[in-house]
């Protein structure tokens, strides 16, 4: 019999291995950190096409996992790794996993999403049943593993073995759901009785967030002031109405940064390092981001800002966009990375053609340059419409990059606004072009008297928002979760 598992994370993606966004980074620093602290703990996510083995050898463990109902005579290839302390084991079928891309193309999402992910849930729990030693927690990560909840809940009611597992949904990003046709719920295998307005139906559509929020034991999201948010119609996306009635388990913990990767200090990415005694690197590292990426020269005495994300409204693009004009008129120079709506991406690369010198747009993400911007520019632009949690602004932070962003969500709850005396940003109410184009301003104001503006840059790197931090919290959720049955 396997050692038993105390947490299982099921997730779409994990950094080093796949990664479109922070839901990567966050399962690979969190797992790493709880098994720091002495926790066995193990990851299960898909082996995609693209998937990177980042160095670490995969081995298959089972050639032949049998998925069952509804998919009989399909089965799951197994492999695993062993990643700084943490087992991840690596769902495969080729005709669901092996594509170019993890969820969609530039036409839109692929058709059998709802499949591919139900199949990875149900094979998740295929294998876990395997392995002889139920997990203490199976922890599922956003719409792609929420159906793990449910099924669990569902096995608990006739199969013993799963009958001391608790399961958590954690809420990275309420707008992303899940949603499909009412008939995917009736092939899915999941009880008829969980069709029900407070169970994975939603307005005739079968929902498969919300049905891990309905079914799991209990429900997290990725900080405090997010977890108050998403309970009101303005954020709760439709599923205000049974976060509410969950409200009694939803707990809210802030992410973490992980500091071995963002660091300003000892970074391989880096042309000159720096830490907060000795700033003298980031002088450096803005005169070869300027060079670099084919900026003006004059630039170096003026403000430098920088946005690194999704290209779409959420992030606040289109606020961006519309201010280019009149920040480039002010001689500030701006440096944009990231790719998502293809309107926005033209646009962006207009106005480059059309301020070439002071605008940089490169399309696309790479990490290296990620490490560049944070380091290299001035300030950081988050002007978000809504934010979980973010973990830009906590790298921004650490690389003395003070941001200017929405008094939202994450960024509400690790940003000190100027001009409080421990300011480490500055922040506007709501995502207005007004309010934040007043905010740059003030940025730019403190930017000019050198000896605050350095006080202010020491202030951002000494902030601690590390992984063992935010792995504490989940081990007092943990310990909750155990301490009663389920829900």
């Amino acid at each position: 019999m396997a050692k038993q598992h105390d947490v299982v994370f099921v997730t779409s993606e994990m950094y080093p291995f796949s990664k479109t966004g922070g839901l990567a980074d966050v399962l690979g620093a969190l797992p790493q950190a709880l098994a720091a602290q002495g926790l066995n703990v193990a990851v299960v996510t898909p082996l995609y096409g693209r998937l990177s083995s980042a160095g670490y050898q995969l081995r298959l463990v089972a050639p032949d996992c049998h998925v069952g109902y509804p998919w009989p005579p399909i089965t799951a290839e197994i492999y695993q790794a062993d990643c700084q302390g943490v087992t991840v084991y690596f769902v495969q079928r080729e005709e669901y996993f092996d594509r170019r891309a993890y969820y969609n193309t530039y036409k839109g999402d692929y058709f059998d999403n709802c499949e591919r992910f139900n199949f990875f849930c149900k094979a998740t729990i295929a294998w876990l049943r395997r392995l002889g030693a139920a997990p203490r927690v199976i922890h599922a990560n956003d719409w792609q593993a929420a159906l793990v909840c449910a099924y669990i809940a569902w096995h608990r009611t006739f199969d013993p073995y799963w009958a001391q597992t608790r399961t958590i949904q954690t809420i990275h990003n309420l707008a992303f759901q899940g949603r499909f046709d009412a008939r995917l719920f009736f092939e899915s295998g999941l009880p008829d009785h969980f069709w029900h307005m407070d169970g994975c139906e939603f307005w005739g559509d079968f929902n498969l967030l919300k049905s891990g929020i309905a079914y799991a034991d209990m429900v997290t999201t990725v900080s405090p002031s997010y977890a108050e948010e998403i309970l009101t119609p303005e954020f709760g996306c439709g599923l205000e109405g049974i976060l509410n009635k969950r409200r009694p388990v939803l707990r809210g913990i802030l992410n973490g940064a992980d500091y071995e990767v963002w660091n300003p200090s000892g970074n391989r990415f880096l042309p000159c390092c720096y830490d907060p005694d000795n700033l003298d690197g980031k002088k450096v590292c803005k005169q070869e981001l300027i060079r670099e990426m084919f900026l003006s020269d004059m630039l170096e005495d003026r403000p430098l800002l920088g946005f690194i994300g999704r290209i779409r409204r959420q992030k606040g693009i289109d606020l961006l966009i519309d201010l280019i004009p009149r920040l480039m008129r002010q001689g500030l120079g701006i440096v944009i990375l990231g790719e998502g709506n293809l309107e926005f991406e033209a646009k962006l690369l207009d106005l480059m053609e059309e301020y070439h010198g002071q605008l940089a747009v490169q399309i696309g993400y790479t990490e290296d340059l990620a490490h560049r911007i944070h380091a290299g520019c001035d300030i950081f632009l988050m002007p978000s419409s809504y934010e979980p949690c973010g973990l830009t602004q906590m790298y921004a932070l650490r690389y003395g990059t003070p941001p200017v962003a929405t008094a939202v969500g994450g960024l509400r709850d690790t940003i000190v606004p100027h001009p409080e005396p421990e300011a480490t940003g500055f922040t506007f109410p709501v995502a207005d072009p007004g309010l934040f184009s007043g905010a740059i301003q003030d940025a730019v104001r403190l930017f000019g008297d050198k000896e605050a503006w350095r006080a202010m840059v020491r202030r951002t790197m000494l902030q601690d928002f590390s992984w063992r931090r935010a792995a504490g919290r989940y081990i007092e959720v943990y310990e909750e979760l155990r301490s009663r049955g389920p829900d």
